[in-house]
């Protein structure tokens, strides 16, 4: 008998086939499709992999306008079936200069605090090179709070303040938030993805 999990699996491609074009994304995919192994995985995890590869595996016929994407950060744990059915296997380095400069004004603008200089944004991003996009996200969330620690720190009750009283994010606040925000991914980690995208990825989508 199949189990809940394999109904999910079942009932989620039919629905996608239902309801082409459609798009499937599964985050961290890795933690579905990890390799499978002879002893110490449990029947049901295995089972739910076998279901997942076969539906992969049906859809694939060039007839159907289902798109699966798959996102992780530990590509070298996939099973070798689904790396075999994912045929577009795409490396997406770390955010460079004018990604983050982009990440800072466009997450700083939507709250109207964005009035750091060109000058100011290009230290930011010098002292940021390493930093991951969820990084980046993470370090303007807590350069973000400047403002506000700073008006506690006064003596202000910020919960009476005004969103034109409280002052714009300022180049101290992210030089701040730099000692607490520390990049996430390490060099080890960076030549492993970029060994793995030398000998699976592709060169193209």
């Amino acid at each position: 008998m199949i189990g809940e999990g394999e109904k999910l699996v079942r009932a989620l491609f039919g629905v996608a086939c239902c309801r082409q074009p459609a798009v499937i994304f599964v985050d961290e995919i890795d933690s579905l499709l990890s390799q499978r192994k002879s002893d110490g995985e449990h029947e049901s995890s295995r089972r739910l992999k076998t279901q997942f590869l076969i539906e992969m595996e049906g859809f694939d016929s060039g007839n159907e306008q289902i798109l699966l994407i798959g996102a992780t950060n530990r590509p070298q744990e996939l099973d070798e079936a689904a790396r075999r059915r994912l045929t577009k296997r795409l490396y997406i380095p770390l955010p460079s200069s004018e990604a983050r400069t982009w990440i800072i004004r466009n997450l700083l603008e939507k709250d109207g605090l964005f009035k750091l200089s060109e000058k100011e944004t290009g230290v930011i991003c010098k002292l940021t090179e390493g930093y991951s996009g969820s990084d980046m996200k993470n370090l303007v969330k807590d350069a973000s709070m400047g403002p506000l620690r700073e008006a506690l720190q006064q003596g202000v009750e910020i919960t009476k303040l005004n969103k034109e009283e409280v002052r714009p994010v300022m180049l101290k606040d992210f030089e701040a938030a730099l000692q607490e925000v520390r990049p996430s991914v390490s060099t080890s980690e960076l030549g492993i993805y970029e060994e793995w995208n030398m000998q699976f990825g592709s060169l193209s989508i």
